[in-house]
């Protein structure tokens, strides 16, 4: 049976291989899905769901931290599902209504997730008729939230924060676990650490996100990748980590970011050689993701 852990008395969180949904709400009350997953995580956020708040009773909405693959690709089952719209920042929009792909991720900064990077899609998914533009200041469905512009990632990437309990879901303006680093992606381990970096297209915005971030102080961090962190000294260990936060010291995006604006890609860097040809490690790479991801899923069950 799919279960919902805890990091708050109101907020769920489902890992899904090695993305993390999260629930907003009490039962009996109104609640919101942040983030969807991979593709086919319909039936698993849906068995969740039903558990914890019950069978037919939707969420007020759906809240994406942004639109790429691992995060946004269940959400127009599940919001055709449930009927409910689907909320994301105006910079996302080209992106998640078939207008744009977004910049190509930069597989040469080197690490784990980088290496995987060469065979996971960028291109644009189409929610139209779903999704709908965030407003300031206002979460659809989560009162006492906000969400807070944090671009870097993705254009229009956005955090959630809770100011009267400091709680933050994060989503990829960083990770508690180590994506750059093969076995940080398989075991999971506690650290804070960048978030899936090869998709990071304007570095200079990502570092400025964190400290955006670590200003708030917050008491419970939950980001898309690895285990929440509520660690008594995590407010000073966020600070030192915003504080020494660098750039890959080679990449696309390094020295220029990618141009985009509300209609998509602008213009983008020029693309480094790529030494790895795809045809001879796809199937590999594949397979040591997938076992890899279940692993991972035993030993948050355990």
């Amino acid at each position: 049976m799919t279960t919902i852990t805890h990091i708050a008395p109101d907020i769920g969180l489902l890992p899904t291989s090695f993305v993390n949904v999260y629930f907003i709400g009490r039962p009996g009350g109104a609640w919101v899905l942040v983030d969807t997953g991979l593709p086919g995580r319909t039936k698993q956020i849906l068995e969740a769901a039903e558990a914890r708040f019950g069978a037919g009773v939707p969420p007020e909405a759906i809240v994406l931290t942004h639109g790429h693959f691992d995060h946004a690709s269940s959400a127009l089952p599940l919001a055709e599902y449930w009927d409910v719209p689907v909320y994301a920042h105006r910079l996302e929009m080209p992106y998640l209504t078939g207008r744009s792909a977004y910049p190509p991720p930069d597989p040469t900064i080197g690490g784990a997730m980088a290496f995987l990077s060469r065979f996971v899609p960028f291109g644009a998914r189409d929610l139209t008729g779903r999704i709908r533009q965030l407003q300031p200041n206002e979460v659809p469905g989560a009162a006492g939230w906000e969400w807070i512009a944090t671009p870097g990632h993705s254009p229009g990437h956005i955090s959630l924060f809770r100011p009267s309990d400091r709680v933050l879901l994060a989503g990829d303006a960083f990770a508690t676990m180590n994506m750059d680093s093969w076995s940080g992606l398989v075991t999971g381990r506690k650290t804070l650490a960048r978030a899936g970096a090869p998709f990071n297209t304007d570095w200079e915005a990502t570092r400025l996100s964190v400290k955006e971030l670590a200003k708030l102080r917050p008491n419970v961090v939950g980001c898309g990748h690895g285990i929440p962190r509520s660690d008594s000294d995590l407010p000073a260990r966020l600070e030192r980590f915003a504080d020494g936060f660098r750039a890959p010291r080679h990449g696309r995006y390094v020295r220029r970011p990618a141009k985009t604006d509300e209609n998509g890609v602008i213009s983008l860097p020029p693309a480094p050689f790529d030494p790895v040809p795809f045809a001879t490690v796809g199937a590999l790479i594949l397979a040591g993701v997938a076992l890899g991801a279940g692993y991972l899923d035993e030993q948050r069950r355990k």
